[in-house]
């Protein structure tokens, strides 16, 4: 998903090098129009992302889990929905990849209506409906589209960094993308629209996360550029500067494993509380919606 991220995004850029001016012309918006091109990248693949996500039919769907030797059947019938069983996400991984060339323990295993161990996984329950033991991938096809939008607003914050030479230029034209993308993330989500939600990479989930990113940029800025507090931040920059390597040691759990080695006086007093992780690990999974048949 990264790499396709990125080879979109400096495919745009580079190609769009001579068609965009050096000085921008006066105006707030004015950076939107000399890029024009990247936003209209990302808006190809927003469009195809909720047309795919909202008009693509997902008929009924037969899997076998080799794991228990059983076969399972989930109906669907339906389009545009947003539950685990009968997205578009998933079928779309389905048809091109093959469900046994998905991730085999997918976020919503967790759920309520899978396994009484809720938030948490457990075994599954005896009631458990179909999909929860179906795979799912949750960085397929077109989720990973939806990403592209993100990248494209990411890109945004360097354009400013590279055309604004003055902190308040800069800062004003951050937080008002980011506070608007939040306000809009909110709005999508608790309107019942369309709800944040990592495991579709939802455009509520893709406009929290930039928008919140936009923010906490921000306010690195003005302590580290503009109150000049950088010797406390140098960590940042080695992790800025080896962000890969940090993706492998947090996805492969040996950074969650080196921090919750150190403990006072026994192991359940750890640098970082587990409870903190069990309240919210569930956040994206309540967002599920389900069909009502």
């Amino acid at each position: 998903r990264i790499a396709l991220v990125y080879f979109v995004v400096a495919l745009i850029e580079t190609l769009t090098t001579k068609r965009r001016p050096l000085v921008l012309s006066p105006g707030h918006l004015s950076i939107f129009t000399a890029y024009r091109w990247q936003w209209i990248g990302g808006f190809i693949a927003f469009s195809f992302y909720m047309i795919t996500t909202y008009s693509l039919y997902i008929p009924d769907w037969s899997f076998i889990n080799h794991k228990e030797g059983k076969a399972y059947t989930v109906k669907c019938g339906m389009r545009g929905h947003l539950g685990p069983a009968c997205n578009a996400v998933g079928y779309v991984d389905r048809e091109i990849l093959g469900i046994n060339h998905l991730y085999k323990s997918p976020a919503w295993q967790h759920l309520k209506a899978c396994t009484l161990s809720s938030p948490r996984s457990g075994p599954f329950r005896e009631d458990a409906p179909g999909w929860c033991h179906a795979n799912f991938e949750p960085e397929g096809l077109l989720s990973s589209i939806s990403a592209i939008l993100s990248g494209t607003i990411g890109i945004h914050y360097g354009h400013v960094l590279m055309h604004f030479k003055g902190h308040s230029q800069r800062l004003k034209q951050w937080l008002s993308m980011a506070i608007g993308l939040l306000v809009l993330a909110f709005l999508l989500h608790f309107s019942h629209a369309i709800p944040i939600n990592k495991q579709l990479y939802t455009i509520s989930y893709v406009c929290l996360t930039a928008g919140a990113a936009g923010v906490v940029f921000s306010g690195f800025y003005i302590l580290i550029d503009v109150w000049g507090l950088r010797t406390p931040f140098l960590f940042l920059e080695w992790i800025g500067m080896n962000s890969m390597l940090i993706f492998v040691l947090g996805a492969q759990g040996i950074l969650a494993a080196f921090i919750n080695g150190w403990y006072y006086n026994n192991p359940d007093k750890t640098l970082v509380s587990p409870m903190l992780f069990r309240k919210f690990s569930h956040i994206s999974l309540e967002n599920f919606q389900f069909p009502e048949r």
